[in-house]
């Protein structure tokens, strides 16, 4: 039998909510005073959790709060995955803690054009999104969870003050993050979905669909900070079981710990095309352009067509919003007369950007994640050259340097 995990977050989901809700399952293992010994391995001060009953419409649901006692300095992204890092929890917690804060990380780094690993999380908000997430980890693992569903998530619309003034809701992080994830704006006019939640739900859950075939357990009630004009602000979860058969499909019926929690999963759209009636300079030209017009990757290939003709075979990488523009540019720029498209899905490493600074100069390097941990370390071909042209130094040694430095951080 697996255990299931339904999100039923019909009023949007923040960290405090999904905590309330788990601490409202009524599980013997999962109760505040657990929750408080095992933050302690975080070695974070300042700051006091708590557990209440109350009420939210009619529904009598358990409140999650954090209240930060204490004055506190702002953090990155790097600072809080040291803090993490050099705690004493367990692995597995440390793991999706900082997968769940790197999520949140990447689109504030995307939304504000900064390295992820400067992305500033401020004064009380840093220790309020640390413990949230943290205890979110702790106590998911406290579950045996081998899979998790949940509804479509709303967003909430109108505007949220913020220390640098309105932003519109959803927030700007909280769209990025759920990209690719199905939503909808929700009759609330307040923020129902926080980045925090975004992310949570990003990198916890299976699929997003109705509640699965399962024989309900246990049913959780966490409460939200706003109460909507017809309907309670609380989210719900359902913990049970289902026979083995029962999986969201062939790539995300699988256990958390999976490499598939670990990978970005995307729809994709190849073109490609035969052409035996060109110059190698017309498409080498195409493949510049290409390029340039947002394509993910770009290659071509030679091939034998009829008659023994030899031939290019022109193929192209793209995102499906961009795929009417990619085939007009093929249809202007060759003499093909049709072109096929097939729809992939790609699983990518998660990946980052970094400002690596040399004795000479600084480059970007480019860097992906498997499980919290850097495995490939690629430095950006333009920002190595342009180095190389300013210093006059071997573009190979400021590859290495590239590589030497940040690996030795």
């Amino acid at each position: 039998m697996k255990n299931i995990l339904y999100i039923d977050c019909f009023s949007g989901i923040s960290g405090d909510m999904i905590i309330g809700a788990f601490l409202d399952l009524g599980l013997k293992k999962i109760n505040i005073n657990f929750l408080k010994n095992e933050l302690k391995k975080l070695n974070l001060d300042g700051y006091r959790i708590e557990k209440a009953n109350v009420k939210s419409g009619s529904l009598l649901v358990t409140k999650f709060s954090v209240n930060v006692q204490t004055k506190q300095k702002a953090r990155s992204f790097k600072d809080i995955k040291n803090l993490i890092n050099v705690s004493s929890l367990d692995e597995k917690v440390k793991n999706l803690s900082i997968n769940i804060f790197t999520e949140i990380a990447r689109a504030e780094s995307k939304i504000h054009g900064s390295p992820v690993d400067d992305v500033h999380f401020h004064e009380v908000g840093a220790v309020d999104s640390m413990i949230d997430i943290v205890s979110c980890a702790i106590l998911y693992y406290c579950l045996d969870i081998n899979l998790v569903y949940s509804r479509k998530i709303p967003l909430g619309r109108g505007t949220a003050p913020t220390i640098h003034g309105k932003i519109p809701i959803p927030a700007p992080a909280t769209l990025e993050i759920l990209r690719g994830i199905p939503v909808y704006g929700g009759d609330f006019d307040f923020e129902v979905t926080t980045p925090t939640g975004a992310a949570i739900i990003k990198v916890l859950v299976n699929n997003f669909n109705d509640i699965p075939a399962m024989s309900v357990k246990k049913i959780g009630m966490g409460a939200g900070n706003t109460e909507g004009k017809d309907s309670p602000n609380v989210l719900r979860l359902l913990y049970g079981s289902a026979p083995e058969e029962t999986g969201p499909g062939i790539y995300k019926d699988i256990y958390k710990d999976s490499i598939f929690n670990f990978l970005d999963e995307q729809e994709l759209i190849i073109l490609s095309t035969n052409i035996d009636d060109s110059t190698p300079e017309i498409i080498g030209y195409l493949l510049d352009r290409l390029f340039k017009n947002k394509v993910l990757d770009a290659w071509v290939e030679t091939i034998l067509m009829k008659k023994n003709r030899p031939a290019f075979k022109v193929c192209a990488l793209c995102k499906p919003e961009n795929l009417a523009d990619t085939l007009i540019l093929i249809f202007s720029e060759t003499s093909t007369f049709g072109v096929r498209v097939e729809e992939v899905k790609r699983f990518a490493l998660k990946r980052e950007i970094k400002r690596v600074k040399l004795p000479y100069g600084e480059v970007m390097v480019k860097v992906a994640i498997l499980k919290g941990k850097e495995i490939i370390i690629s430095p950006e071909y333009e920002s190595c050259v342009s180095l190389a042209k300013k210093t006059g130094k071997p573009l190979q040694d400021i590859y290495h340097d590239a590589v030497f430095f940040l690996s030795s951080k």
